[in-house]
């Protein structure tokens, strides 16, 4: 809380074994501190099954951190913005990752569609490009996407780096909306359980010189509102109706018009 008055004074505080209360003393009436109750005791984390030797491998890799260089592509001024889409696409079809991570990559009739983008646009499933500065080295990355089927999305992040380019993030799912907040890119995804949804968010982290998933949970969305019935929504307000029989005979009529809701 703060103090109602402007003047100085010196607390002093002291925290009561018991109760936990802090005891504030040196402010005059009108402006002193006061106590909210004891405070909860913290409670540390318990550690399970602590005989259990901790794992020194991953079972399996799912492709995170996995970095690619472009074959083809030039970037010697470092302006991603001047690229081809297409072309960038098209080139990390033959880009050899610094890894493998055993997941499969685009599917057959994909690659056949991103080959055959000059000849047929109107099936081209690679979407328009975004720019944002991700790695905060004050040049802007390219985000895209690549349509697939079942309705999922192939989203990768090219740095440029070097006079050429690099794939930073390269991941697919079926998503609900992809959005960049500041220099996280944030996958929103369906969840199996209904009312529910995965939200991903991907970072540059400068160790590993990719764009990591750095914040992955499950969360509850709002339930929409029923909406009113036809009913409740075409139906007049009610006018009062004076009384006749009691109404003052020198009163003259008054017109009223009802309003909807």
């Amino acid at each position: 809380m703060r103090p109602r008055r402007r003047v100085r004074c010196r607390a002093a505080s002291a925290l009561g074994a018991a109760a936990g209360a802090v005891l504030l003393a040196g402010c005059g009436a009108g402006s002193e501190l006061r106590s909210t109750g004891p405070v909860p005791h913290a409670v540390g984390p318990a550690r399970l099954w602590p005989e259990l030797p901790p794992a020194s491998a991953a079972p399996y890799d799912y492709g995170e951190g996995e970095t690619a260089r472009i074959p083809g592509i030039e970037v010697p001024d470092g302006d991603v913005h001047r690229l081809d889409p297409v072309a960038v696409t098209r080139a990390g079809l033959k880009a050899h990752s610094n890894r493998s991570s055993g997941a499969t990559d685009l599917p057959a009739d994909t690659v056949r569609r991103i080959n055959a983008c000059p000849r047929e646009p109107a099936t081209c499933p690679v979407l328009r490009p975004y720019f944002r500065d991700l790695t905060g080295d004050g040049k802007d990355e390219m985000v895209l996407g690549i349509r697939l089927p079942g309705q999922q999305i192939s989203v990768r992040v090219y740095k440029p780096e070097a006079g050429g380019l690099t794939r930073i993030l390269s991941t697919s799912d079926a998503v609900i909306s992809i959005e960049l907040a500041g220099r996280d890119l944030i996958m929103r995804v369906p969840s199996a359980i209904r009312g529910y949804e995965y939200r991903t968010a991907w970072s540059w982290d400068d160790r590993q010189r990719a764009m990591l998933p750095t914040r992955d949970e499950i969360l509850r969305m709002p339930s929409p509102r029923a909406p009113r019935s036809p009913v409740e929504t075409d139906r007049p307000s009610p006018v009062p109706v004076p009384d006749a029989s009691s109404a003052p005979a020198s009163t003259p009529s008054v017109g009223v018009s009802a309003e909807r809701r």
